[in-house]
């Protein structure tokens, strides 16, 4: 699993406010969601996120309440995956719950930069600048997780499983 993406820079400890404001906590459409990813933080952001971007982040990315609305908003927006020095608990099992690829490397979270084009590859956990200047690595996501991730998330695994008669 490869996912190649412009970076996004953000600091450490983005809370589940910051991703997606409470104000919008009645709202279940994703697209809009989509819209008001990052409002508060960086407002240029829903305007200028494209298919396939990367979130990189430092410490306790996704960290303050439970909600899927953060990760959902992320994920909806486009991003192709979040690396961060570190996630919170619940947004860590939230993300993989909803299918939206992360992984973990300090080294990475502090040399990459706004803009460097990234390819991240989820089973050797290699990070890389596309030109080649930088290169990392991250816990390897394993395979099940990975599985759970190219379904679309674990009610999306579960039904494919049952489909196919597996033991979900």
């Amino acid at each position: 699993m490869i996912v190649e993406g412009r970076a996004w820079k953000f600091g450490d400890h983005v809370d589940t406010d910051l991703i997606i404001p409470a104000r919008y906590l009645n709202v279940s459409d994703k697209k809009t969601l989509a819209g008001h990813c990052f409002e508060d933080l960086r407002p240029d952001f829903a305007l200028g996120v494209r298919q396939g971007d990367i979130l990189v982040a430092g410490v306790n990315f996704g960290c303050g309440s439970s909600r899927e609305h953060a990760p959902w908003a992320i994920k909806a927006a486009g991003v192709g995956a979040v690396v961060a020095k570190s996630f919170a608990r619940i947004f860590y099992r939230s993300a993989f719950n909803i299918g939206l690829p992360i992984l973990e490397s300090e080294e990475a979270s502090q040399q990459i930069v706004e803009g460097d084009a990234l390819q991240l590859d989820f089973e050797t956990g290699e990070i890389m600048e596309r030109h080649g200047e930088k290169r990392f690595l991250a816990r390897p996501v394993p395979q099940f997780m990975r599985s759970i991730i190219e379904a679309g998330g674990l009610v999306a695994y579960v039904k494919k499983a049952q489909g196919q008669g597996l033991k979900a």
